[in-house]
C-alpha cells in the first residue's frame, strides 16, 4: 500500500535550498543565473536556409553520435520504405517512387544520431550521479549522456536512482494507482511520438482503469487548430496534400519558422516556387527558412545558390495575425463593391456556408486604425496582398504556434478559415488549410483516441469491442492536469514519451505540482529534464526507439503514424535496440495494464502484443477510417483518411462551413511593457536541444538571450548583451511574481513592442492561468513582460 498523501516529502519543495532541482536558470548551475556570460559569439543572422552548413553540422553530429559509416547507413533507413519514420516532424513523405536517397534534414539526423547514439545511461551513471549533480547540468548535456540502458527507480529519501527490474516497476506502480480513492487522481500524458499502436493500447488502459485524464502534447501546440477547424468546417485537420503545394498559386506561410522546425516542408516549398507559386511569409521575426532555400541534396544548393522563398515578407506584430486576416477581409469586400461578383465566391458562400452576413457587419464594423494598430502592417500593402488573392482561389493557408498560443488564437484561425471561404479556397486543388505539426505523431495519437473529451459515438464503439463500458465524464487536459496535481486533486503522474516538464508553462509551478505526486514515471529514451524534478517516487522506463528493431513472441513487428496531412504509413526499425533491457511502448503499456487491472479486465494485452496487426486488427472495430487496417497499411506510402472538407463536405451540425464574427482580441502592451512570444533554436527539438547555438539567427554558445527591437532597447537604457532581468505581467492582476533572470539583450529586426527567447528558458514567464479561449493551449507567444537591468548575482 503505498503512503498517504501527506506524509512529508522526501526531497526538499522548490525553492528551498540553493540546490533545488529546477529553476529558472534552466541550463546552468541550479543555485543562480551566470554571473558573466564570457562563451556568447554573435554573428549575421542567415538569409538562407540549409545548403552545405547543413550537411556539415548533420554530420557532425551523427559522426559524434552513431559513427560516421554506421551514421549514414541508419540515415539511409530514414523515411523510406520498409524503413523507421523519422522521430522529428511531421511533413509527409513524397510517394515511395519519388523520394531522395536521403529522405531527411539537417534536424532529422540530429534526432536520429541523437536517438542511436553509442553512449548508455546504465546503473553505474546514475551511482556516480545524484539526482542534484544532473540538475545542475544544462538541458544539451543531459541528452549527450546517452540513451536509457534499463529501469530505473528513485525511492523516498533517496538521492541516486537505483535498478529495478521490470515487474517490481510494473507493481510499484499498481500498488500507488490502487491506493488512490479515484482513478481520477490518476494523470496519463502522451508525447506526440507514440505510434498508433501503442496510443492505441494506452488509451484502452488508461479507460478500462476508468478515467479520461488522457492530456497529451497537442494540449500545448496544435489544440487550437484542432478546435478552431472543427468549429469551422467539422475537421480538426489539415485539409490539403502534398500535390496541392504544386497546384497551389499563393501560398501564406503564417507564424511558422519550416527552417527550424520542419526543414522538409523547404523543398515543399522550393517545389511550389519553381512550378509558379507565390509565397508571403507572414512572421514578426525575418526567418532565414522564409527566406530562401539552398538544398543540400541538390548541385546548386551544395554550391550555396538558393532559391527566394517568400517574395513578400509582413513582419506582423506578435499576435497581430486575426487583425492581419480581418484587414484582408475588408479589403476583398472593398473590391467586391468595386467589382460586384468577381471577388467574393458567392455561389460557394451561398451554398455552403453559415453566418456570411453576420461576419460581414463584424468586417464592416472594425475600423483600418484598429486593424493597423493591432497587426503592425499598414493599409496599403494588407489591400496590395488582398489583391493578390483576389486573382486566384489556389491559396494555401499554413500556419504553426506563431498562431496557436494566444489567448485568442481559436479565434485567429478562424480569422484565416474566413479568408479562405470568402474566396471559396477550399475542397480544389492547389487549396486549403495546412496546420503545420512539429511531432512526428501527434495528429495519429488523437486519432487512436489520446484526448480528455472523445465524443460518445467514438467511446461506445470502443466499449463494444472491448466489452466494458468506458468512462463520460471529461478528463484532464495539460493544463488542468498541472493544476490538479499541485492542488493535490492528483497524486500519480505517467508520462509516455516526451520531457513534461520542460514543455508546460509556468516552470515553478508545474515543478511544485510534480513534486506533490506520490509518483511520477516517465516512459524515455533519453534523460531529459522530467527525470529530476519528481514526485515521492519516481520512475525511468527505458523504451525502444524508432530506429530499433522491435521483436515480440509472434516475431519481427512494425508500427504505424500518421503525418501532418493525415496520411498513415510503417515504420519499421532495423537496429539493434540500444540494450537488451529495453521493452517496446506496446510492450510496457500491455504490461502495465496486466498488472493494474488484472482479472478486472478481459482484454488479452499479452496476447495482442504478441503481434501488432492483432493490436491493428481491434483498431479497425473502433477508430473510423481504419477498416482493413492491416492490409491497408502494407501498401507503399501507406493510405490516406477521408477528408470530407476536400470534396466540400463539411460534417457541422448543418453541413455548412461556418463564418465567425469574434472581435478582434489579444494582449497589447502598455507603457514600458513588451510582448514576448517563447520560440525554438535552430539547434533544438521540441524541449530537446542539441547545443547552445543558433546558427541561422546568429547565435552561437549562448541561450539565454532575448530579442529585441533596438529601438525599444534604447528607450529602455537597454545596451546591446547587456544582461537583463523579464518580469512577467499577469495581465489579470494576479498569480505569483514570474522573474526570468539575466538574459542578455540582443538587438534584432522584430517589430517594435515585441520581444522573444528560448523555450524552455522562459517558460518560467507562461503564466498557468494565461490560456486559449476554448482550447485551453497555454499562451506562451502573449507574455507582457517588462525589461530591466540585471543585478549581479550577490548584490
Amino acid at each position: 500500500m503505498a503512503p498517504d498523501f501527506e506524509t512529508p516529502q522526501a526531497r526538499p519543495p522548490l525553492g528551498s535550498t540553493p540546490d533545488d532541482p529546477f529553476d529558472d536558470s534552466h541550463g546552468h548551475p541550479a543555485d543562480e543565473p551566470p554571473a558573466e556570460f564570457s562563451d556568447l559569439h554573435l554573428h549575421r543572422a542567415e538569409h538562407k536556409a540549409a545548403g552545405p552548413e547543413a550537411v556539415y553540422h548533420a554530420m557532425k553530429k551523427v559522426s559524434r553520435e552513431a559513427g560516421l559509416v554506421r551514421g549514414l547507413t541508419i540515415l539511409t533507413k530514414v523515411n523510406q520504405a520498409g524503413g523507421f519514420d523519422c522521430p522529428s516532424c511531421a511533413w509527409p513523405d513524397p510517394e515511395p517512387g519519388d523520394r531522395a536517397s536521403f529522405e531527411f534534414c539537417e534536424n532529422g539526423a540530429k534526432a536520429v544520431a541523437a536517438e542511436t547514439t553509442t553512449r548508455r545511461v546504465d546503473r553505474a551513471f546514475f551511482a556516480r550521479h545524484s539526482v542534484a549533480e544532473l540538475a545542475s547540468h544544462g538541458d544539451d548535456w543531459l541528452d549527450a549522456q546517452g540513451r536509457l540502458a534499463e529501469p530505473m527507480a528513485l525511492l523516498p529519501g533517496a538521492d541516486h536512482y537505483e535498478p529495478i527490474p521490470w515487474d517490481d516497476a510494473f507493481r510499484l506502480i499498481a500498488d500507488e494507482l490502487d491506493a488512490l480513492d479515484s482513478p481520477d487522481e490518476a494523470v496519463f500524458y502522451t508525447s506526440g511520438r507514440t505510434s498508433n499502436e501503442a496510443a492505441f493500447l494506452y488509451q484502452l488502459f488508461v479507460r478500462q482503469y476508468g478515467t479520461n485524464n488522457l492530456p497529451d502534447c497537442s494540449n500545448l501546440c496544435h489544440e487550437s487548430s484542432g478546435a478552431a477547424l472543427g468549429m469551422s468546417l467539422g475537421v480538426g485537420k489539415g485539409s490539403v496534400r502534398l500535390e496541392d503545394f504544386r497546384q497551389a498559386d499563393l501560398i501564406l506561410l503564417v507564424g511558422q519558422n519550416p527552417g527550424t522546425n520542419h526543414p522538409r516542408m523547404l523543398t515543399t516549398l522550393q517545389a511550389a516556387v519553381e512550378h509558379g507559386a507565390k509565397l508571403v511569409a507572414i512572421n514578426p521575426l525575418k526567418e532565414a527558412g522564409l527566406l530562401a532555400f539552398a538544398h543540400p541534396q541538390h548541385v546548386r544548393g551544395m554550391l550555396g545558390i538558393s532559391t527566394t522563398l517568400a517574395d513578400t515578407y509582413l513582419q506582423v506584430k506578435i499576435n497581430g495575425d486575426q487583425a492581419l486576416f480581418r484587414g484582408l477581409c475588408k479589403a476583398l469586400f472593398e473590391e467586391e463593391a468595386r467589382r460586384p461578383g468577381e471577388v467574393i465566391d458567392r455561389a460557394f458562400v451561398d451554398q455552403s456556408t453559415a453566418g456570411f452576413e453576420e461576419y460581414r457587419r463584424a468586417v464592416g464594423a472594425t475600423s483600418w486604425d484598429e486593424i493597423e494598430r493591432r497587426g503592425g502592417i499598414d493599409r496599403p500593402r494588407i489591400e496590395a496582398l488582398a489583391r493578390r488573392a483576389a486573382a486566384t482561389d489556389r491559396i494555401i493557408c499554413c500556419w504553426a504556434m506563431g498562431l496557436t498560443q494566444h489567448r485568442n488564437a481559436v479565434a485567429t484561425i478562424r480569422e484565416v478559415v474566413n479568408f479562405l471561404l470568402l474566396r471559396g479556397a477550399l475542397g480544389k486543388p492547389g487549396s486549403g488549410v495546412c496546420p503545420v505539426r512539429g511531432h512526428s505523431n501527434v495528429q495519429g495519437d488523437r486519432t487512436m483516441g489520446i484526448w480528455e473529451r472523445m465524443p460518445d459515438r467514438w467511446l461506445d464503439r470502443l466499449g463494444a469491442a472491448f466489452d466494458f463500458h468506458p468512462p463520460r465524464h471529461h478528463g484532464f487536459d495539460t493544463v488542468q492536469a498541472i493544476s490538479a496535481m499541485h492542488e493535490g486533486r492528483a497524486r500519480v503522474f505517467f508520462g509516455l514519451g516526451g520531457n513534461f516538464l520542460s514543455a508546460s508553462p509556468d516552470t515553478h509551478y508545474t515543478s511544485e505540482a510534480l513534486r506533490r505526486c506520490r509518483l511520477t514515471a516517465q516512459v524515455s529514451t533519453k534523460l531529459n529534464r522530467a527525470h529530476l524534478v519528481t514526485g515521492r517516487t519516481a520512475l525511468i522506463l527505458p523504451c525502444l526507439g524508432r530506429s530499433e528493431r522491435d521483436l515480440q513472441a509472434g516475431g519481427e513487428q512494425f508500427v504505424s503514424v500518421e503525418n501532418s496531412m493525415g496520411i498513415v504509413h510503417q515504420s519499421h526499425g532495423p537496429f539493434s535496440p540500444a540494450s537488451p533491457h529495453l521493452l517496446s511502448e506496446p510492450a510496457i503499456v500491455a504490461r502495465l495494464a496486466r498488472a493494474v487491472l488484472g482479472d478486472r479486465s478481459t482484454v488479452r494485452w499479452e496476447w495482442l502484443v504478441e503481434d501488432y496487426d492483432r493490436i491493428r486488427d481491434a483498431i479497425g472495430r473502433v477508430v473510423p477510417g481504419f477498416d482493413d487496417y492491416n492490409a491497408r497499411i502494407r501498401r507503399p506510402g501507406g493510405f490516406p483518411l477521408d477528408h470530407p472538407v476536400r470534396d466540400r463536405v463539411f460534417p457541422t451540425p448543418d453541413g455548412k462551413a461556418h463564418f465567425s464574427d469574434a472581435p478582434l482580441g489579444g494582449v497589447e502592451p502598455g507603457p514600458g511593457q513588451l510582448l514576448l512570444m517563447t520560440i525554438r533554436s535552430h539547434d533544438q527539438f521540441n524541449t530537446t536541444i542539441y547545443s547552445r547555438d543558433d546558427r541561422y539567427r546568429g547565435i552561437h554558445n549562448e541561450r539565454r538571450v532575448v530579442f529585441l527591437n533596438a529601438e525599444d532597447m534604447a528607450d529602455l537604457g537597454v545596451s546591446p548583451q547587456q544582461p537583463v532581468d523579464l518580469t512577467g505581467i499577469d495581465p489579470d492582476s494576479h498569480g505569483r511574481p514570474r522573474v526570468a533572470r539575466r538574459f542578455l539583450a540582443i538587438p534584432y529586426d522584430i517589430p517594435r513592442g515585441c520581444a522573444a527567447a528560448y523555450f524552455p528558458e522562459a517558460n518560467v514567464l507562461v503564466p498557468i492561468d494565461q490560456t486559449a479561449e476554448v482550447s485551453n493551449t497555454p499562451a506562451s507567444k502573449s507574455i507582457l513582460i517588462t525589461v530591466s537591468p540585471a543585478a549581479r548575482p550577490g548584490s
